[in-house]
């Protein structure tokens, strides 16, 4: 079988579409996630030798154009297709159904790959329809052919193909949500393109681009990632100066609304729940809102992070999409070129990169599972916070990370960004124990609490860590796949 050595990473994703391969039955696969995470990319190249016709939609197009469009790409991989445009999308998929049944010179598995499937979908179009009408009465009964339908609006997706209720419901055989490369990942990938980062430069470069695939590839060989950074979000040439711009316009209708609330989570470090984010994004409550929410974390850009309790109401939204918040805390109102590397000294700095490997935790939980020893034990990770009641002598705190353990074990995760060895002082130990001693007292749990410290270099031995912490976690553990 066919093994694609330009397919860096996606493991999973590649023994899914390793068995839609190998089916004896004919399979319609989903496949989605943000822009530019590379989901065409992977089809194209995984599936290179199998892939029979490629159709992609163009974005903000009408059905003329759009049916044009599928008309010259049929033509491009079948000789024998009429110069005559189908009239409408039922006719076009007549003729994609003549063509499939000609003779093919490929073995095996035949694929058709629907690229940007919901720019097909026009309004008044009838697409969905007519690919309903195609995979139910032609496509569903062949067993050599795989469909494979690609949408970078993920939330639409999900909606008219993944949870369809009509021609298409419980239709799909496989679905693949592509998510930004993890930093073991990336480090194949830059590995692969001759550059050498050690760890250290790969998490600078992910605070800003996240593991999106496009983003990276504009790293060049000799050139450090605060290099990088600076002439291609900075630089008025730059190729991500204006990507922001453009990123939520391509995915979402009512992209405003999007915006807005990706712009008030940007600077709220911990998060926000709705009844917050809803006031600083000046958005009144409704079914706008809550499908705006609804879409952004479908396509990746919002988590929903909830309480220890489970309660809905203690949950917090958090901007999870790197470049979006490194937009909003610094290219937004920078005016000025080759500012950044004058920038990364600064104290602002420092605290961005906080928030930011904080992000990247979040993320590479399994990583850190794994580093402490519970890789095996069923965990749940969840935050917690207690406010005290005014008036009162009470002692409030914040945790943003927990893992409650099944084995009856909680372990408190302490999360700090330091270039150096991190020093566990009097008064940041007394902190860590009022910090210990209030969910104890008011979290209602009995398990046994474990601090584990979470640093880019380790901790420095002291009375304290000895004292209070039970494990940790470095930057280089997060790099285990």
């Amino acid at each position: 079988m066919f093994k694609s050595e330009q397919v860096i990473g996606r493991a999973a994703e590649k023994q899914i579409l390793d068995v839609v391969l190998a089916s004896k039955d004919p399979e319609l696969v989903a496949v989605y996630g943000r822009r530019r995470v590379g989901k065409t990319y992977l089809i194209r190249e995984y599936l290179k030798p199998h892939l029979l016709l490629e159709v992609a939609g163009m974005h903000d197009q009408g059905t003329a154009i759009q049916l044009a469009n599928f008309h010259a790409s049929l033509r491009t991989a079948f000789p024998i297709v009429p110069l005559v445009q189908p009239k409408n999308w039922l006719e076009a998929f007549e003729l994609l159904r003549f063509c499939l049944e000609q003779p093919s010179a490929i073995r095996g598995k035949r694929v058709i790959f629907f690229d940007e499937f919901p720019w097909l979908a026009t309004r008044k179009s009838s697409f969905v329809a007519a690919f309903e009408n195609f995979w139910n009465s032609y496509a569903s009964r062949q067993r050599d052919l795989a469909v494979i339908v690609c949408g970078s609006a993920a939330s639409w997706m999900i909606r008219n193909v993944i949870n369809a209720r009509g021609g298409l419901h419980n239709r799909l055989t496989r679905r693949i949500g592509l998510e930004p490369f993890r930093l073991h990942e990336v480090q194949q990938y830059l590995q692969y393109r001759k550059i050498r980062y050690d760890h250290r430069q790969i998490a600078m470069a992910y605070m800003a681009l996240g593991g999106i695939p496009h983003y990276l590839n504009l790293i060049r060989p000799g050139q450090s990632a605060a290099q990088c950074i600076e002439a291609e979000c900075f630089r008025p040439e730059g190729m991500l100066r204006n990507e922001y711009h453009n990123l939520y316009a391509a995915l979402f209708e009512s992209y405003a609304t999007h915006e807005a609330i990706v712009k008030a989570l940007a600077t709220s470090w911990k998060g926000l729940d709705r009844e917050s984010l809803l006031a600083k994004a000046r958005l009144s409550s409704g079914g706008g809102v809550s499908k705006a929410i609804e879409e952004l974390q479908h396509s990746g850009f919002v988590t929903e992070a909830f309480s220890l309790d489970k309660r809905v109401k203690g949950s917090l939204l958090r901007l999870t999409d790197e470049f979006s918040v490194f937009y909003w805390h610094w290219m937004h109102s920078t005016a000025a070129t080759n500012s950044w590397l004058r920038r990364s000294n600064s104290r602002r700095y420092e605290s961005w990169q906080g928030y930011a490997f904080e992000s990247i935790c979040f993320k590479h939980l399994d990583a850190i599972r794994s580093a402490i020893g519970i890789a095996d034990v069923e965990t749940q990770s969840a935050s917690w916070r207690y406010v005290a009641k005014k008036g009162t002598d009470g002692e409030g705190t914040q945790i943003d990370l927990l893992l409650d353990r099944a084995d009856h074990c909680i372990n408190i995760c302490e999360i700090k960004f330091s270039d150096k060895p991190f020093v566990i002082s009097k008064s940041y130990a007394q902190s860590l124990e009022r910090k210990l001693r209030v969910f104890r007292s008011h979290s209602g749990r009995k398990q046994t609490l474990f601090l584990t410290m979470i640093t880019p270099n380790g901790i420095v031995p002291n009375q304290y860590s000895k004292e209070l912490v039970t494990s940790e976690v470095v930057l280089s553990d997060l790099f285990v796949d």
